[in-house]
């Protein structure tokens, strides 16, 4: 977040030398002063009406002001029209390289080709979602550990705190996704489906900058990126749990959050609520950080192995696709296995906005498991077992690979068309609903 809020910054130190125009050093002309009153009485005005604006834990309409504004000198909204033409060729070759390498047909229906603006604007929604759990549970943890004398003292004004610190919150949320949008790659790049279904959207201006440090073609490394883009498309559009599963166990993990509430006691004795500097100051001083819950340990553990199971098997997929194909596919691969792996501006986003980290930190046991599945079993059992969260793998079974590779073979064996996993459960609720008739 800004150290100054909502458009108020500090004093310039060279006015200070700079004499008025009546040649007076050190004294302030009055005309001058009033016109910065002015100016100072507009912003407020201007941060009073976006206060009221806001409808929830978060003012949305803030955060999108601020991010577009750090991205001001970035492209507008709509790329150039080469880009469009380069990323619809992208994402079409890849589809058909994606086609042989697994049972998923293609998900995405259209291209995109966006700017950093246009990636703020599409995935907002996405974030709305996401951050609400969180922000409600700390703005209210607020409001209910403000002193009495202080209720009292704020009187009508109280319920502007909550807009305040909707405002605080958006704030921190629009500096969050300006520093997010000007790296991302791809619309599933931090491994949520932030953006619109069916569209595969890229973002030539960042990937450009990416390709700097590779020391390959341009058209190469946006090929590569077109099909994980791609490949991460299939999954979601043919897995109808993967979406919802993914977001909720956020939601999950951000309505867990219990803030120390002696802590906030301590901290609303140093609090002016009619100074929305006071409250932005209150979010960076720490102690707000919400506790973690043993409930909350078990999301993280659930979204980490599933964003590592989806990364993992879209680096097995795409390595298949293009290994043959691109002659820096292999190099490609790794890095950005380190890129996901190792963190960056999507992990410190989220540790900011959710209080957790988007590290799929077993990929590598991901993919060696899902390698080892194709390999024994083929292509229609590997990707059929996305067709139901229970037949996915567990945090164990990526400890285990083979053990879970001899449980799929045994299921075979023992006549369950594991290849069919959808007709399994079908079966068996047929049976425990003949059992319950019974």
């Amino acid at each position: 977040m800004t150290e100054f809020p909502f458009g108020f910054g500090p004093p310039n130190p060279e006015d200070r030398d700079k004499k008025d125009s009546s040649g007076q050093g050190g004294q302030e002309n009055p005309a001058e002063a009033f016109n910065q009153l002015g100016q100072m009485l507009s912003q407020l005005g201007q941060m009073l009406s976006q206060a009221g604006n806001s409808a929830g834990p978060v003012n949305y309409d803030l955060a999108k002001q601020i991010a577009l504004q750090k991205l001001a000198g970035q492209p507008g909204f709509g790329p150039p029209p080469d880009s469009v033409n380069a990323v619809k060729d992208a994402v079409h070759l890849a589809e058909m390289w994606l086609d042989p390498v697994t049972i998923l047909p293609a998900g995405a229906t259209s291209s995109r080709s966006w700017t950093a603006r246009d990636w703020v604007e599409h995935t907002l929604p996405t974030w709305q979602r996401l951050c609400d759990p969180v922000a409600r549970q700390v703005s209210g943890a607020w409001v209910e550990a403000l002193p009495a004398e202080a209720k009292e003292a704020a009187g009508p004004l109280l319920s502007m705190v909550g807009q305040m610190g909707g405002m605080a919150f958006g704030s921190q949320l629009g500096n969050a996704l300006a520093q997010l949008g000007s790296e991302v790659l791809t619309s599933t790049d931090i491994g949520l489906p932030l953006g619109p279904p069916a569209t595969a959207a890229l973002v030539p201006a960042n990937i450009e900058e990416f390709t700097k440090g590779l020391e390959r073609p341009s058209s190469e490394v946006m090929v590569f990126l077109a099909a994980r883009e791609a490949a991460h498309q299939r999954l979601f559009a043919h897995v109808p749990w993967l979406r919802q599963r993914l977001l909720a166990t956020v939601e999950e993990f951000a309505s867990g959050i219990r803030v120390d509430t002696s802590a906030l006691e301590q901290l609303a004795t140093q609090v002016d609520p009619t100074n929305p500097a006071s409250i932005e100051e209150a979010m960076k001083s720490g102690m707000l950080e919400p506790e973690t819950t043993p409930e909350q340990q078990a999301a993280l553990k659930r979204l980490e192995t599933l964003l590592a199971l989806v990364e993992g098997w879209v680096d097995v997929v795409v390595g298949d696709a293009v290994t043959n194909r691109l002659p820096g596919a292999e190099a490609m691969r790794e890095t950005l296995r380190r890129r996901r792996a190792s963190g960056g501006p999507a992990e410190q986003t989220f540790a900011t906005l959710v209080g957790l980290e988007l590290r799929p930190r077993r990929l590598r046991a991901a993919a060696s498991l899902w390698r080892l599945v194709g390999d024994r079993h083929g292509l229609e059992v590997r990707d059929g077992v996305w067709a139901h969260p229970d037949l996915v793998p567990t945090a164990d079974d990526l400890d285990e690979p083979m053990d879970f590779a001899d449980r799929l073979a045994g299921a075979s064996a023992g006549g369950d068309p594991i290849d069919d996993p959808i007709a399994a459960i079908e079966r068996t609720e047929r049976a425990e609903r003949e059992d319950d008739d019974k």
